[in-house]
């Protein structure tokens, strides 16, 4: 089983496909070569077998014409027949004369003489000029050459000469080349093909080392990165291969640093819900009331933080699960929005920021409502929570719309975001700092939910950013949602 699978790899590798592709590109240049030099012989040899024998017959044909051979009182022919016994003789043919009346007065083969012929090709012969025609199945060629006075362009044709040849020579000679022919392409298929294997093994020796390198690195051996330059394609795909490495590398530590931020964030509330509780019963009855309430409402401040973080944790999963799931429906975004500031309004006049939503027309649009809400109110509870401009810091939503898409922007002049961080603030589980994160919670997933949001819709975002100066956040989205 394990040797038919190796077998069906090898069948399905590009070795195995460049091989084959090198015998086809040798053998059928060399199959068609072949042919086309034995149709061209055999083409050319019936050519020039069939003018000289034309040649003959036309000589022949004169001289029968002027040796009055059709006349009952003849003078002597012996020439005229030994001339036409040469003729057969050199050509391996049969000549036939025809006079007039069809009549066969001369059978070479001295089978068919006094007998009449009635054919296609000496009816034509009577009322035109030569005929030739070459029967390549019986490997034979056949001529008839009409018998008139060569003096005379008026006089009648008298008769007709009808030459049979052999070219039974002709296919010996295509026999004989035919064996060299496959005798040289076999070897000089065999040739190409050894070392043209033999080159296509030396090509793939760079990508046996990338496979190699590969390999170890996925154990955990050699090197960290690949180094295969031999040719241009295996730079690039070392290159590509380094790329992605380091992005993962960089996940994982992200990774490893998310663990350790989820679990001091979720571990916090729980020790200052810890470190409370064990205040109050410390105290047990003598406690105030008035203490009482402070610490239960510290209790319920953390629990409410642990909720948030968890609430973010969910929103990402189920956004993943839910990613092809869209409750779609036609909403007002200019009442969103101002749902959204008002539920953000005493966060803002905590933080004693200013914030404001302009809106410059009516705009509704296809969307799903859940969605959009959250990724809207982490863009702007992000700017209002991480504003703290001495001199004032303000929040400015705005929103527009043309006949595609519609278009919201979040400007805040809080403390900004470093530029070396702009391009990896999406990425799940980032974070700029430890101390000024623009994620709620500062787990690192408010960003990215907010981006899977829009992109679920076909919506893009984009950040500019200046430390110390602030933050602007632009949204796009489509009008109308396209499946």
């Amino acid at each position: 089983m394990f040797k038919g699978k190796v077998h069906f790899a090898f069948y399905k590798s590009l070795k195995s496909r460049l091989i084959l592709m090198i015998f086809v590109l040798v053998l059928v240049p060399e199959v068609v070569l072949c042919f086309g030099i034995l149709n061209t012989y055999e083409s050319r040899a019936v050519s020039i077998r069939e003018s000289e024998v034309l040649s003959q017959a036309k000589i022949l044909a004169n001289k029968i014409s002027t040796s009055k051979y059709f006349d009952e009182d003849g003078g002597d022919l012996s020439n005229i027949d030994a001339q036409i016994d040469t003729l057969t003789t050199i050509y391996e043919g049969r000549v036939l004369i025809v006079d007039k009346h069809f009549k066969i007065i001369k059978d070479t083969y001295n089978l068919d003489d006094g007998n009449t012929i009635i054919s296609e090709e000496v009816i034509k012969t009577f009322s035109s000029s030569e005929i030739t025609n070459y029967d390549s199945k019986n490997h034979y060629i056949e001529l008839s050459v009409p018998i008139s006075n060569p003096n005379d362009k008026d006089s009648k044709i008298e008769g007709a000469l009808v030459v049979s040849v052999s070219t039974d020579n002709i296919s010996l000679n295509m026999s004989y080349l035919t064996q060299i022919a496959v005798t040289v392409a076999i070897i000089a298929g065999a040739v190409v093909l050894f070392f043209g294997v033999l080159v296509l093994l030396q090509l793939f020796v760079p990508v046996k080392k990338l496979s190699d390198e590969i390999s170890d690195i996925k154990d955990g051996f050699g090197k960290e990165q690949l180094d295969v330059d031999d040719y241009a394609e295996t730079a690039i795909i070392s290159r590509n291969f380094n790329e992605l490495m380091s992005g993962m590398k960089v996940m994982d530590e992200s990774r490893q640093e998310f663990v350790s931020n989820v679990s001091h964030e979720l571990k916090t509330p729980l020790t200052s819900m810890k470190v409370l509780a064990d205040s109050i019963n410390s105290m047990g009855d003598e406690a105030p009331i008035e203490m009482y309430r402070e610490f239960m409402g510290d209790i319920t401040s953390e629990i409410d933080r642990e909720t948030k973080i968890i609430n973010d944790l969910l929103s990402l999963v189920k956004m993943d699960k839910s990613a092809a799931t869209l409750n779609i429906e036609s909403i007002n975004i200019n009442d969103l929005l101002e749902q959204i500031m008002k539920r953000l309004q005493p966060i803002a006049d905590k933080q004693q920021v200013e914030l404001v939503l302009e809106s410059f027309r009516p705009v509704t649009a296809e969307i799903d409502e859940v969605k959009l809400t959250l990724a809207f109110t982490n863009l702007i509870e992000n700017a209002i929570k991480y504003n703290d401009n001495e001199t004032g810091g303000y929040v400015h939503v705005s929103l527009n719309a043309d006949h595609q898409y519609f278009y919201l922007k979040v400007e805040d002049n809080g403390i900004g975001i470093p530029e070396e961080s702009l391009e990896h603030i999406y990425e799940r589980f980032y974070r700029v700092d430890k101390s000024h994160s623009r994620e709620i919670g500062g787990t690192g997933l408010g960003l990215a939910i907010t981006r899977s949001s829009i992109l679920m819709h076909r919506g893009a975002i984009k950040a500019h950013s200046v430390m110390g100066e602030g933050t602007t956040f632009d949204v796009r989205i489509p009008l109308n949602y396209i499946a």
